[in-house]
């Protein structure tokens, strides 16, 4: 079964994938704010989802879908697909060529497979329950920095400018303690470059489902430790994901 349902992750991502590559870089597409006008949408997500959503029914007819443009489809099979059919989507509308494709499978227990997918770099990241973290297919066992001096730490910013205000503080306390902060636009590539160890370490808040799902299980797969961030003022909850080593003093820093 989780062979299957990794099969049919990765389908997903890739047909999705296909319908942005031929979008990214090309004539503007119809766009519009959400929450807020820094929160934006565009023809090219709701494209995607659509695809991603038709090839996941083609496999699994019988499963709920969450998706951030299409909202919860319910379903019978008691498993629960969480997509991200373009997770930076400001990325891709001002040509930056930082952006993915998040695909996660649920059931009672947490996320069962999950797969992140950057076509740009021909990149997949995937993991299943009880399985390793796997680039492109292959097992990945990263090198991790234990100091807090020389960690590499990525975050990303909420769209609301009151939130925002406050985070700029807490990356200045972070700054002067580590390597250095990284903010690239794409929560789930985030994930998944800490997974992998390319970052020691991200925070974040405000984060949806969608955003979280496959390359939070990529992080616990490739042993890190995930702390919930709880709400604090005007800062909505939040994920903290790094080496056992570096979690608590970390974890203080983001505080509010």
């Amino acid at each position: 079964m989780t062979e299957e349902l990794l099969e049919a992750a990765q389908a997903a991502a890739h047909t999705a994938a296909a319908v942005l590559v031929e979008r990214f870089g090309g004539p503007g597409v119809d766009v519009r704010a959400k929450s807020t006008p820094t929160d934006l949408v565009s023809e090219a997500d709701e494209a995607a989802e659509h695809a991603l959503r038709e090839a996941l029914a083609v496999r699994r007819p019988d499963d709920a879908v969450l998706g951030e443009e299409g909202g919860d489809v319910a379903g019978s099979s008691g498993l629960r697909w969480v997509v991200d059919p373009l997770d930076g989507t400001v990325n891709f509308l001002f040509g930056i060529p930082h952006w993915c494709v998040s695909v996660a499978c649920e059931d009672a227990e947490g996320t069962v497979v999950g797969v992140i997918h950057d076509p740009l770099r021909g990149e997949t990241f995937a993991a299943v329950r009880g399985g390793p973290l796997t680039l492109d297919g292959e097992p990945v066992v990263p090198a991790r920095r234990p100091e807090l001096a020389t960690a590499m730490v990525a975050t990303g910013f909420h769209y609301d400018a009151r939130v925002r205000e406050i985070q700029a503080h807490v990356a200045a306390r972070l700054l002067p303690r580590v390597r250095d902060v990284r903010r690239l636009g794409s929560a789930a590539l985030d994930l998944a470059w800490t997974a992998c160890g390319r970052y020691d370490a991200y925070y974040e808040r405000g984060l949806n489902p969608w955003d979280r799902a496959a390359g939070a299980l990529m992080c616990e797969r490739a042993g890190l430790r995930l702390r919930e961030l709880p709400v604090a003022g005007v800062l909505p909850d939040g994920l903290l994901v790094a080496p056992a080593s570096l979690l608590d003093a970390l974890a203080e820093l983001v505080a509010a």
